[in-house]
Formats: structure tokens, sequence, C-alpha cells
């Protein structure tokens, strides 16, 4: 039976369903809950990643320290892990601390074309030990061949696996195919899926990825998550089991961490809106959806028509000060 790798970004993912305002206690109730479902990986931390804290794309509740100590003491058999890119994190300040923590795995992440910033700070993971994964955010960006070239980068300085993500909730089961073979077949080292359920694809591209060779996925519980939030953890365990994979979760323990996650962290449950269909359509970053629906509201602007131009300029994560520029600039089309 082939065995699947299991990661729950449900701590880190969903922190931008809440404007990264997850406190240290609902970190702990599911942390336990996680813990107990014998789920390989959890992911904590800001939604942006460690160090991402900040004015320009939202201020974490916790500071990292008390998010990660707090996972740490009542994680025992799941790994603690991190989501980390550089210029948000530091090798300094953030991972050297998140090390002395007692993280076990950590993911250095870059957009999709820009793989080369994550050199060194792969390399200080490894040099420390740590179980290490390189990240390919928005890579629905790049052609197969592109995506391909930055991995081989990422394998290169030292990651043990490269993991692509749909950022946006943009593709489609043949589009995930395509990418995740060219990956299988251009690297030796096991290649991992992150999905959004922005057009509704996210258990299914998880599959496709599966399929064509993906050995690592992501999950998060009740779908927890940017937009309309990630492949669904609870669902891709027992859909993964009755295709006849292993994952070593416990099926009614990891469906009890979802029921934990709805009633101790979720003010709603993701659902598919119409701006995360369009964010999908338009493959614009998941994680904007609260700034755009603020700022869209405050000056009157149709959400559809940001999205559609954000996309039209291919903006990215951390570049949530272009959508006021978008917004603003909508209102002077209207006046005119």
């Amino acid at each position: 039976m082939k065995h699947i790798l299991i990661s729950d970004p449900t701590l880190r993912d969903g922190n931008h369903a809440v404007a990264h305002q997850l406190s240290a206690s609902q970190v702990a109730i599911y942390c336990q809950a996680a813990d107990r479902a014998a789920i390989p990986i959890v992911e904590v931390g800001h939604g942006n990643g460690l160090g991402a804290s900040s004015l320009q794309v939202g201020e974490s509740l916790e500071t990292d320290v008390v998010l990660l100590e707090t996972a740490r003491k009542h994680l025992t058999k799941s790994k603690l892990g991190i989501h980390v890119i550089p210029g948000f994190a530091t090798i300094q300040r953030d991972l050297k601390r998140a090390i002395e923590i007692g993280v076990d795995v950590i993911r250095v992440a870059s957009h999709c074309t820009e793989a080369d910033i994550t050199q060194r700070h792969l390399g200080f993971a490894r040099e420390k030990g740590k179980e290490a994964y390189g990240v390919l955010m928005m890579s629905h960006m790049a052609s197969p061949e592109l995506l391909v070239e930055e991995a081989q980068k990422m394998e290169l300085y030292g990651a043990e696996g490269i993991i692509i993500m749909d950022s946006a909730g943009a593709y489609l089961p043949s589009d995930v195919i395509e990418r995740i073979a060219a990956l299988v077949d251009g690297l030796s080292v096991p290649v991992g899926f992150h999905g959004h359920n922005n057009l509704g694809m996210g258990i299914a591209n998880s599959l496709a990825a599966v399929d064509a060779g993906a050995t690592i996925l992501d999950g998060t519980a009740r779908g927890f998550g940017a937009g309309a939030g990630n492949a669904q953890l609870e669902v891709l365990v027992a859909v993964l089991s009755k295709l006849g994979y292993t994952t070593g979760i416990d099926l009614y323990k990891v469906l009890d961490a979802a029921d934990i996650a709805e009633k101790e962290i979720m003010p709603l449950v993701p659902i598919i809106k119409s701006e995360s269909i369009v964010s999908g359509l338009a493959g614009v970053f998941s994680g904007f959806s609260k700034h755009v629906t603020r700022i869209s509201n405050e000056y009157n602007v149709d959400q559809r028509d940001v999205y559609f131009e954000l996309g039209r300029r291919k903006v990215v994560a951390g570049q949530e000060d272009l959508i006021i520029e978008v917004v603003l600039d909508l209102v002077k089309l209207k006046k005119k």
C-alpha cells in the first residue's frame, strides 16, 4: 500500500481566515486533537508564515514564540512544522529561535519563479538537522518546465521534498497532473501538493496529484484556510483510505479533531462564495480575500472587478498594498 505523508496547516493557513487572530488557547486545543489523531505534521503560525506579522499583511494576535511554544507543549506524536518565506523570516531572528523552541519540519517558500531566495534558509535548516522542504507558491503562474527548473534549485539547496501550492485555487485536475508529473520526472526527491478550494477542486486536485506521483499532501480541518479554504483534511484522509493509500492517521480521531476545530477555532466554516470563485478564475492569492472585501466595501467598488484587475497585474502575496491602488484606479474609471 502506498503511503501519503499528510501535513496539516489548519493553524497556519487557517489563520488567514481569522485575520491571523488565532489565540494560544485555540492552538493548544487543536494541537491536542491533532496529536491524538496522529497527524504527521501540524503547521503553526501566522498565515504568511514565520516573522510575517506586520501592518502590511496583518498583525498576529500572538507572537511566533507564543504560538510555537504552545504547540510544542502539546505535540508529542505529531511533528511541529512552520512555513518560512525569506524576506518575512530572517535566519538569525526568526528561524534560529524557532529551531531553539523545537520545530521539527521547516518549509521554505518562495513565489514560483523566485526559488533563488530560499538557498540560505534551506541550507541553515539542513545544517541544524531539521527536516526541510521547498515550497513554490502561486504555482499556476509558471509553466511546468519553469516549475521544474525552480524546484531543481531547491533540491540543490538541500530540500528533501518539493511542494507546489495552488495558492489561488486556480487549478483544474488536468493542470495538476501536468505539473506534478513534470516535477516527479525532473526531481529525485518527493513531490507534494497544497490545494485550495476556490473552484471546488481541493480534493479532486489533491487526488489528481497523487495519481501523477505526489506523495505529500496538505489538508486542513473543515478546509479552514484562506479564501474558500483548503482541501478538507478529514475528507482527504477518508478518500485516500478508500482508494487503498495509508496515511497513519486515525480516521475517527481526525473526524473528532475536525469537529473540535469547527467548534473552537472557526467563526465560520469555509464555503465557496462568489468572490472566491472569481479569485480562483483570476488566479489571485486566496489570502487577499479579507483585504479585498474590506477595501472594496470602503470605496463601493465591485470586488469582482478588483480580483480580475489584480489577476491582470499578476499581483502576489506580499503586495497587499497594491489592492488599494487597484481600487482607487477603479474608482477613477467609474467617475469618467
